[in-house]
């Protein structure tokens, strides 16, 4: 009987030119899902290029279901950014109703076999974070608002995990420390000391700054090798606004001034001034060294 009023809300848009697959997530056969308090979610990817992700809500049978119309376009977009991981247990674990010409089967295979350019730009996103976060964490640290410093802390260990994760050809899932356990055990043990730790809250933000600081001069080159890919005319001199209107940075401009500073430090970016009509104002451009 409940199948027969899931399948009234899904099935006059199965026969829409537009609609690509749908499936369903049921709390009950996947009870580490994230559904939002939902018993149901359904799930359908349309092939409209705009960005857009509709959501309506349902009672069935004494039942929540969650209905989510999303783009082919947004759904890319999600994957690669990564701020939805929900949406891969969905995909990987949602049962199949509807999946025009395999379309969904398709999506299953990339995400399993995780193509190296999709990786490149996820670890990019990463690790543009973790800096973030490590930033935050360390000035707020050196002010005492040591809580809100192990916070951030915790937020760079956290992305670290899923650089970790992505770095060894897998998208992170929901239960991605499971996953680091297995990938990365050092990142794993790290993450559990500071969860049992009878050390004070100062002593054990100094370890992890101390930690992700060598995790971060350790993952520089890779976590900035989609960047770096974008900028291979090694002998050109770009201003910070040039690097910022490359299309393909976009999902991590917010951080990327932090990134090209960490890269002046690192050494792989060298600055170069430049004289302005006003005295005393020099104009800041980049080069990217031969590494």
């Amino acid at each position: 009987m409940m199948d027969m009023l899931l399948r009234q809300l899904y099935q006059d848009r199965a026969s829409e030119d537009d609609t690509l697959a749908i499936l369903i997530i049921e709390k009950e056969q996947s009870p580490l899902s994230i559904t939002d308090g939902f018993n149901v979610v359904i799930l359908l990817i349309n092939s409209r290029q705009n960005i857009s992700w509709e959501v309506k809500h349902y009672k069935i049978g004494g039942k929540r279901v969650s209905f989510h119309s999303l783009s082919q376009a947004m759904m890319h977009q999600t994957l690669i950014v990564g701020n939805h991981r929900r949406l891969v247990d969905w995909l990987v674990n949602g049962k199949i109703v509807f999946d025009r010409n395999e379309y969904l089967q398709e999506v299953k295979e990339r995400i399993e076999t995780f193509p190296p350019g999709d990786r490149s730009k996820k670890i990019t996103i990463q690790f543009t974070k973790m800096l973030r976060r490590f930033e935050e964490g360390k000035t707020l640290f050196q002010n005492k608002h040591y809580f809100d410093a192990f916070s951030n802390m915790m937020h760079a260990l956290h992305h670290l995990a899923r650089l970790s994760v992505i770095q060894h050809g897998f998208y992170p899932e929901v239960t991605v420390w499971e996953q680091v356990k297995h990938i990365e055990p050092p990142t794993y043990k790290l993450y559990q000391e500071l969860l049992k730790s009878e050390e004070s809250l100062e002593k054990r933000i100094e370890l992890l700054i101390l930690a992700t600081e060598l995790a971060i001069h350790s993952k520089t080159m890779i976590g900035s090798g989609h960047f770096l890919s974008l900028t291979e005319e090694k002998e050109r001199l770009y201003l910070i606004s040039d690097l910022m209107g490359i299309g393909e940075t976009e999902d991590y401009r917010v951080d990327l001034e932090l990134l090209v500073r960490h890269l002046v430090e690192k050494g792989v970016i060298t600055c170069f001034k430049e004289e302005t009509k006003a005295e005393g104002i020099m104009k800041t451009y980049y080069q990217f060294n031969k590494i």
